[in-house]
């Protein structure tokens, strides 16, 4: 099990991402818009660059749902993978088995 800290952590995170989300892809726009003056430019990079840095989706991590393990997630389940082993084997995840040949 992760630290509750960092869980939280991540839930800080995604509503930072949330927030900023509209303003950073304007400003992303504007920063790489070849029709706009060369300071314009300069201007919204510069914008872009004074946003916090956890408002960028870059840094956020995926994390196991259940224990919160940042390692050996996988995206579709949104489990990790001992997680998926455990509940694969109960047969709790529709449409997996275990291979076998």
């Amino acid at each position: 099990m992760a630290k509750t800290s960092m869980k939280m952590r991540e839930v800080k995170r995604a509503k930072t991402v949330a927030k900023y989300a509209e303003k950073r892809a304007e400003l992303k726009t504007k920063s790489v818009d070849m029709s706009l003056s060369y300071e314009e430019r300069m201007e919204a990079m510069d914008k872009l660059a004074r946003l916090p840095r956890n408002a960028s989706p870059v840094r956020q991590q995926r994390r196991c749902k259940l224990t919160g393990r940042p390692h050996g997630v996988y995206k579709k389940f949104g489990l990790s993978r001992n997680m998926l082993r455990l509940y694969a084997m109960q047969g709790d995840v529709p449409g997996l088995r275990k291979a076998s040949w």
